[in-house]
């Protein structure tokens, strides 16, 4: 998660492949190129006459497939304030046998919690139940975010099933559960959020709590106070047995997400049963160059791959050397004759 004002740190977060993300500032967004043999569809409504936030993006095969094909839903960051659905990380899936659908959600300054999960799962209902029309495989769905985007990834994946939250929207009569999860460096407890970063011995946070913070303003509410929307909006106060697969990415130098917060999810996902991997990014904050490397990538396609096509991968964090950026070596003085 990131303040309003900072720029767009998702760049670094697009593991599969070289695929930039688009420059959302521009007042309308750069279509992405897509691969042969698909097509898309934008600023799909999934919610009639609904709030002009409330639409997704989805690229499909042009032809319908033999068989239906899994869905990757991309939830994107912005502080809840911000960002938007032309982030396409997963486009470069299309080709592997996928379906991607990126949604939009109605951001904290129109809207406060719980509107934004209200939203995402909204547009969950609504996929599964136009799955055939894109070739969509209803029973094997994974969500990915990151920052407030993998808050809300992992709110889905928690909280799917549980009815915690008023339906909107239309069909209702189709589940709003995933099964599988990709939390790139989301926030899981509101609750405790304050005191893990104060105690966080590698970097200083840089919010002044309660006084602006994007997360007391998502909640209208006092983090570390206000218990009862502190529990609401956070991902770890629904866990259990039935939540699906979860692979955490975070660097442990994060200024704006504390480490703690993931392995504080990591540990109840464990302690409920829950196939959960953690992979920290030694030295990495909040993105940066730790979330390209190759091995991170071939982390999340073996992830997805192994829980929602069967293929059997064994997933597992990866060791410090092959995820850390070594800073390049300052450049030898030459010796004077």
């Amino acid at each position: 998660m990131r303040p309003p004002r900072m720029p767009l740190a998702i760049l670094a977060l697009v593991y599969w492949a070289a695929v930039a993300v688009p420059d959302v500032s521009a007042q309308a967004p750069k279509r992405p190129a897509l691969p042969k043999n698909f097509t898309a569809e934008y600023d799909v409504k999934y919610i009639p006459d609904g709030d002009p936030a409330q639409t997704l993006d989805i690229y499909f095969p042009e032809k319908p497939s033999d068989q239906p094909r899994p869905l990757l839903i991309w939830i994107h960051g912005g502080g809840w304030q911000g960002g938007s659905k032309a982030e396409a990380p997963y486009l470069s899936q299309l080709a592997r046998g996928y379906v991607f659908a990126s949604i939009e959600y109605r951001f904290s300054q129109k809207a406060l919690f719980p509107a934004q999960i209200q939203d995402c799962q909204a547009a969950i209902r609504w996929l599964r139940a136009n799955a055939k029309k894109y070739s969509i495989d209803p029973d094997h769905i994974g969500v990915g975010g990151a920052s407030a985007g993998g808050h809300l990834a992992a709110l889905v994946g928690t909280s799917g099933g549980k009815k915690a939250f008023p339906a909107i929207g239309e069909n209702k009569d189709q589940s709003d559960r995933v099964q599988a999860v990709c939390d790139i460096f989301g926030p899981a407890d509101f609750w405790t959020v304050i005191k893990q970063a104060d105690e966080d011995k590698n970097v200083k946070n840089i919010f002044k709590w309660n006084a602006g913070d994007p997360y007391s303003a998502l909640i209208g509410g006092k983090l570390g106070q206000d218990k009862e929307r502190c529990e609401a909006v956070s991902p770890v106060h629904y866990v259990s047995k039935d939540s699906p697969p979860f692979l955490i990415l975070h660097g442990d130098h994060d200024t704006l997400v504390p480490y703690a917060q993931s392995v504080e999810l990591a540990d109840l996902l464990g302690k409920a049963g829950v196939p959960v991997t953690l992979q920290r990014l030694p030295g990495a904050g909040h993105g940066g160059p730790s979330f390209g490397l190759p091995a991170v990538g071939k982390l999340g396609t073996a992830f997805f791959d192994k829980h929602l096509k069967g293929v059997d991968a064994k997933i597992e964090p990866l060791p410090d050397d092959a995820v850390t950026i070594k800073p390049n070596p300052a450049p030898k003085k030459e010796k004077k004759d």
